[in-house]
């Protein structure tokens, strides 16, 4: 079984975006190669990246480790998109972190897997809980924790995931301080897969409103969070470098 998995894993076809990794893939892609590693039992990290991730990744040997290794990294952001099509390694779709939030809050619904949520700000979470199983009712959200904690708290705040028994560990928390978090703590965590969420919680919790459709489809929705919460501000002021990278490296 594990070494079929395996097999299934590589055929993700891969970019490579100034040098870091990322896999070409669907929606329904990620969301299969999820189940999968729930199916294996074994720690593994899935990551949500967009442009400021690969600079991150370019400055961050740690983080370009993990980006490396895990069996899932998909394309979320428009500058991403942009940027594989600009060097020849199309991505067919963007798969961000809060359209996998809903999506495997639906699986979870149809087949009971197991999702804990920890991150954003006290009370978020929770709300963000609440609102996805008014659609998704029978939904397994097996335990909800904020993100601001300190680091004194930690041992209690992952053994209290790992009683819960989650098969997929939501972390938004910010990237790269989530996956790193997670894959820390993988081995007291037990959970089967851990994907990076950044700011989902904050969307399904009614902090932030998600861009009008229209917007996604034109690769704005950057634009719509910048005006809704100006302090990423700081993340929106790496996409002129990050274009320029892109420019230089064609």
């Amino acid at each position: 079984m594990e070494s079929a998995l395996q097999e299934r894993e590589t055929r993700l076809q891969e970019a490579r975006i100034l040098g870091v990794r990322v896999h070409r893939v669907r929606m329904a892609e990620a969301l299969r190669a999820i189940e999968q590693l729930i199916q294996r039992r074994e720690p593994s990290l899935v990551i949500t990246a967009d442009a400021n991730a690969i600079l991150i990744a370019l400055e961050d040997a740690e983080f370009h480790q993990l980006m490396e290794t895990a069996p899932l990294v998909t394309a979320d952001g428009a500058g991403l998109t942009w940027a594989g099509k600009r060097l020849g390694q199309p991505f067919p779709e963007r798969v961000s972190g809060v359209d996998l939030v809903e999506q495997l809050t639906r699986l979870s619904h149809e087949k009971g897997y197991r999702l804990y949520f920890l991150g954003a700000a006290p009370g978020v979470a929770e709300r963000a809980a609440r609102n996805l199983l008014r659609k998704y009712p029978n939904a397994q959200i097996v335990g909800v924790q904020h993100g601001y904690f300190p680091p004194t708290d930690e041992p209690a705040i992952v053994t209290q995931i790992a009683a819960a028994r989650p098969d997929v560990l939501l972390v938004g928390m910010g990237m790269p301080r989530q996956e790193k978090w997670a894959w820390r703590h993988r081995t007291a965590l037990g959970v089967p897969v851990m994907i990076g969420v950044g700011g989902s919680f904050d969307v399904y919790g009614g902090v932030v409103k998600r861009a009008p459709r229209w917007m996604q489809q034109l690769g704005y929705e950057w634009l719509w969070r910048l005006l809704q919460d100006p302090r990423k501000i700081k993340k929106v002021r790496n996409l002129p470098r990050f274009v320029w990278q892109i420019w230089r490296a064609k």
